[in-house]
């Protein structure tokens, strides 16, 4: 049986990939590899893990202006996660993904990255009425 989680904003394509989950913020800036694809701050709870193709569920956007154009450089490099799922996002994060046409999701009833597994198949829909992700 899957479980559903709305969020209450939403943008871009539905997606379905796997989760890589921890109670930790994101920084396209300080968090990341953008070359390699992982993420190089030691102290990030996902220190040397490929972001490449997943779906990132993590606490907060972190960080100012430099995010909006680090994803898009990402995006056309390639190098990029399959989505962004956050429990609380920021403009500029807003801002970023627009730009890169990046699909992202934020603010939920629960902690998202408690109600999430880690390594979890998920489903994403940021344009359904209610936006959400799916545990499959």
């Amino acid at each position: 049986m899957s479980k559903i989680f709305h969020a209450t904003a939403g943008m871009g394509r539905k997606l379905q990939g796997q989760a890589l989950v921890a109670k930790d913020g994101f920084s396209a800036r300080y968090d990341l590899d953008r070359i390699k694809g992982t993420f190089s701050r030691p102290e990030h709870k996902l220190a040397g893990e490929s972001y490449v193709g997943r779906v990132l569920v993590l606490d907060a956007a972190k960080g100012g202006v430099a995010t909006a154009w680090m994803l898009y450089e990402m995006q056309s490099r390639g190098v990029m996660p399959a989505a962004l799922v956050l429990n609380a996002v920021n403009p500029i994060m807003a801002q970023g993904a627009a730009l890169a046409d990046f699909t992202m999701i934020s603010g939920f009833d629960c902690d998202i990255t408690q109600a999430i597994p880690n390594g979890a198949q998920v489903e994403i829909d940021p344009s359904a009425e209610r936006p959400f992700i799916r545990v499959l």
